[in-house]
This record gives C-alpha cells, structure tokens and sequence, in this order.
C-alpha cells in the first residue's frame, strides 16, 4: 500500500498509517471528519454482532473514515465499496442488506459503521481463507487470477464515499434497491432473536430497513442483518 502516494492524492485529508493496530476504527477515535485510518493488519478488527474480522497481514484493506453523520451510512458505504471496486478491477459486486458487499454469492468486503466512524474491509489479495470462512468468503485476486493494488482501490474509494455519502436517503435507497438482488425478489432466511424466519424480500421501507415478505402473506421488517440467501 503506497501511503505517500495516497497522501499527495488528498492532501486534505489525514491519512494515518499503522503496520498493525488492534482495530483501525478504534485508532480511528477523536479524529476530525475525513479522517483515514489504514492498517497493514488488524488484531482484533471488529464485524457486526460482536464477530471478528480476518485480517490476514498486507492482503486486505482495512480502513476506517471518520464521517458526519447522514442517513443511511451503512447503505451508501456499500455503494461506494462496490463503485470502487468495479472502478479499479471491473468486477461488478452485489449487495447484501446492509452491510455486506458479495462477489458470486461469497462475500469479499464489509462494512461496520458506528457513531459515524465507517470501518471498511476488503479482501483483496487472500489466495485462501480458514476452513470456516472458505465457503462464504472470497477476495478480489480469486476473481482476477492476478494481484490487485490496495492503493489503487483506495484512489477510487475515498471520492466514492464522498460523493455517495452527499447523497439524499431516497436517492441512496433506490440506487441501493437497484444494485442489490437481496434488496427485493430474493428468498432468503433471516436470523432475529426469536429464531429464524424465511420469506422473500420485498424491498425497504422509507428508513432503509428490508422487508421480508413471509409465505403466509405477512411482512416482517428486519432491523439488523443476519440476512442469507435461502439455501446457502
């Protein structure tokens, strides 16, 4: 990862930099709005519900902006991710309600966002994962077949997360419906405290929650994620 290079790229911006850090979103608190905390590895990178993120040494990107708060965060961070994404190496993503970014079907980044620190995390160069994330997880270089630049992505990512993040909530909400085939159409089983529910998702609700439309007719909005393709 070129940090210098990123610096003279966005001279406005303090980019901070650590060989390793237990968590960059951590490292990433009291620094002002626009603000860019970049790790070569984590040691305790954190995921939704408490779980860990794999953090496998100068293979991902693991970052974490600071941002004002907006609406939707979650959901235009995903937007911008797989911008990026299809920007720098032409591979085009899906999206997971909220927070997931997919590449056939596994998942190859995602998104933590929490008092409006957006930790982001993308598997770029992992040629293989532990045996219990190997089915679910994948990264840019298994789809490329060639090593990909960090540095490169992150050129495009940092204006994606501007510009998207600008955007109005209704705007956001289609431009996320649009890019996701979870968002509407999609059975999937969904885990909530009192068990798991499956139906069919029917697109989100005017603050951004998804719909999942139960085989009985009736519809169940979801909060938090937990969200997987039936069957999968």
């Amino acid at each position: 990862m070129d940090i210098e290079r990123l610096r003279r790229e966005f001279p406005a911006r303090r980019i901070d930099y650590y060989p390793a850090v237990d968590s960059t979103m951590r490292a990433a608190v009291g620094l002002e709005p626009g603000s860019v905390v970049l790790a070569d590895r984590q040691t305790a990178g954190q995921g939704r519900h408490g779980r860990s993120w794999h953090s496998e040494p100068r293979s991902g990107i693991y970052c974490s902006i600071v941002l004002k708060p907006a609406p939707a965060l979650t959901l235009a961070l995903g937007l911008a991710t797989a911008d990026a994404i299809k920007r720098a190496t032409g591979l085009a993503c899906d999206l997971r309600w909220p927070n997931d970014v997919m590449l056939a079907g596994k998942k190859v980044a995602g998104i933590l966002v929490r008092n409006a620190i957006a930790g982001i995390g993308i598997n770029v160069n992992h040629t293989s994962f532990p045996a219990e994330l190997a089915s679910e997880a994948t990264s840019l270089r298994l789809h490329t077949g060639a090593p990909v630049s960090s540095t490169g992505i992150l050129l495009h990512l940092l204006p994606a997360i501007d510009a998207f993040v600008e955007l109005d909530q209704d705007t956001i909400l289609r431009l996320f419906t649009r890019a996701s085939t979870y968002a509407a159409g999609r059975r999937v089983t969904v885990a909530q405290p009192d068990g798991i529910i499956e139906g069919t998702t029917a697109g989100l609700d005017p603050a951004g929650f998804l719909i999942v439309r139960k085989d009985d007719g009736t519809d169940t909005l979801i909060l938090a994620g937990g969200v997987r393709a039936a069957g999968s």
